[in-house]
């Protein structure tokens, strides 16, 4: 709105200048007062606080170029999105596609409140950061069947949440969507970690995606600081 209010200002002052009581004054003052205002106060504060917030993150917690693989797995980072995508396969019968699309952080554990000194410890070694993963498993084969699992990633340890079928001899299946994994009895839980296991879905992948997930995040924090950058100074 000043901005505005000044431009029209200056569009009339031609006008002004000469008409009493202003034609006395000078072309010199005239000039200094049509002349571009400077830049406000904020941006030149927002763009210092910004710059120097960029040059720590380059400079001190650079993020370090991001893996292509993993194992098995192609990793296909989307820079400016808050997910990856692993791909792989799996021959140890009929051959087998594996996509995994894992989040950025989407959630923590809550700190344990049963004594002070526990909570102390937790506080010590930082949050207990999650990731969702959904892992599908799909055979070219003329059946067509796609398995789908839906995963929680911990520092250390992955969890099966749910498992459903999507697609079979090129119908669509509606998923059931019943009983928790971990209410299924443990029998058919192992059964079902191994299976995952033997496509290198495991602690392993959820320790590498949270490493992953951390850099990812410095980068992604550094591409929006510089995107703000280049708009305030516009």
């Amino acid at each position: 709105m000043a901005r505005f209010l000044l431009s029209s200002a200056r569009c009339r002052l031609p006008l002004l200048l000469k008409s009493p009581p202003y034609s006395y004054l000078t072309p010199l003052l005239a000039r200094a007062f049509i002349a571009e205002p400077r830049p406000f106060a904020f941006d030149e504060n927002l763009l210092r606080i910004l710059r120097s917030e960029i040059a720590y993150l380059a400079d001190y917690r650079p993020p370090h170029p991001a893996p292509a693989t993993f194992k098995s797995f192609s990793v296909e980072d989307r820079p400016g999105e808050q997910w990856i995508r692993l791909r792989s396969t799996h021959s140890g019968g009929p051959q087998e596609d594996i996509k995994v699309d894992a989040t950025m952080f989407d959630g923590a554990a809550p700190i344990p409140t049963s004594s002070i000194s526990k909570k102390v410890e937790a506080l010590e070694q930082g949050p207990h950061l999650h990731i969702s993963l959904v892992v599908e498993v799909s055979r070219g084969d003329d059946r067509g069947s796609v398995l789908e699992f839906i995963c929680s990633a911990w520092p250390d340890s992955l969890h099966v949440q749910k498992v459903f079928p999507l697609r079979q001899r090129g119908a669509v299946l509606r998923p059931y969507m019943g009983r928790d994994f971990k209410e299924l009895d443990k029998g058919m839980q192992s059964a079902v970690q191994e299976y995952l296991e033997e496509r290198e879905v495991d602690d392993e992948l959820a320790e590498f995606l949270h490493e992953y997930m951390m850099n990812k995040d410095k980068a992604e924090l550094l591409r929006w600081l510089r995107i703000v950058e280049a708009y305030v100074q516009k």
